[in-house]
């Protein structure tokens, strides 16, 4: 399972990489909107949607995500600083700090089906336009967010493994603990002063650590917040595309609560 786990690791991170640095504009957006769709996909069965609603729900998200991500290319081409959807991550923001911590705390099923529509839109769609800006404003920006993302990850789950003693969220994930919490903001915090000083950007320094810093307590929130999800389903993972780590949601879950928001930060301090 382990050799599994890994192999998979390593070939999706270079058809990432290659992707990133090597991909058209049109086939970068190509592979975003498929992931969008896949992941509409597996939204749909965490969400127990009917097998016409959920592919009614694929439908309609390929053709509004196709439409978001052609305004963004669009707006992309003469000003990659563009603000044409800062309201979106505004709006993603909004749910990742407020009502996401919520849903948490209550630790009850959402049942309403118009509501799951909408969260499975606002979890997919502002991530993959924040994957296509962020890419088009700096390739090694994006990749540099996304860094600090797995970082954080790493950090906590050995950390929480060598040190966890504390339950973070025992009835959503037992195996998360405050000392990787800790962990992860810690290695975070290394990682976000070493980026700083290879960039040669020291005076940024007061905004970077802190910005990195949010992003890793929101990514937490954005995997408890699927693992709540599957929790609900009475599932262990979102799908089973990817062999040994299971679906796209379980990849990127702490992407959706991160990247809109660091591409959010980004627009406010530059235009």
């Amino acid at each position: 399972m382990l050799k599994t786990r890994v192999l998979t690791a390593v070939c999706a991170l270079l058809l990432f990489l290659a992707a990133l640095f090597y991909l058209s504009p049109i086939f970068w957006m190509t592979l975003l909107l498929a992931l969008a769709v896949i992941g509409s996909w597996e939204w749909s069965k965490l969400a127990k949607f009917s097998l016409s609603g959920s592919i009614f729900y694929l439908v309609l998200t390929a053709l509004i995500g196709g439409e978001l991500l052609f305004v963004l290319s669009r707006a992309s081409l003469t000003n990659p600083y563009t603000t044409e959807f800062i309201w979106l991550y505004a709006v993603t923001l909004g749910f990742w700090i407020l009502v996401a911590p919520c849903l948490l705390k209550l630790n009850l099923p959402i049942k309403n089906q118009t509501l799951l529509v909408l969260i499975g839109w606002l979890l997919l769609l502002p991530t993959c336009l924040a994957l296509y800006q962020l890419r088009a404003i700096d390739p090694l920006l994006l990749l540099g967010f996304m860094i600090a993302i797995w970082v954080s990850d790493t950090a906590a789950y050995f950390t929480g493994r060598a040190f966890g003693k504390h339950k973070l969220a025992p009835t959503i994930s037992p195996g998360k603990t405050w000392e990787g919490v800790a962990g992860a903001l810690i290695a975070v915090s290394i990682y976000a002063l070493t980026w700083t000083y290879l960039a040669g950007e020291k005076t940024q320094i007061m905004l970077l650590v802190p910005l990195l810093l949010v992003l890793v307590v929101l990514g937490i929130i954005g995997d408890l917040f699927e693992s709540l999800m599957k929790r609900q389903a009475g599932v262990k993972n979102s799908g089973d595309i990817l062999p040994g780590h299971g679906g796209i949601l379980d990849r990127i879950d702490a992407l959706t609560s991160t990247l809109p928001v660091a591409v959010f930060v980004v627009l406010i301090f530059t235009v």
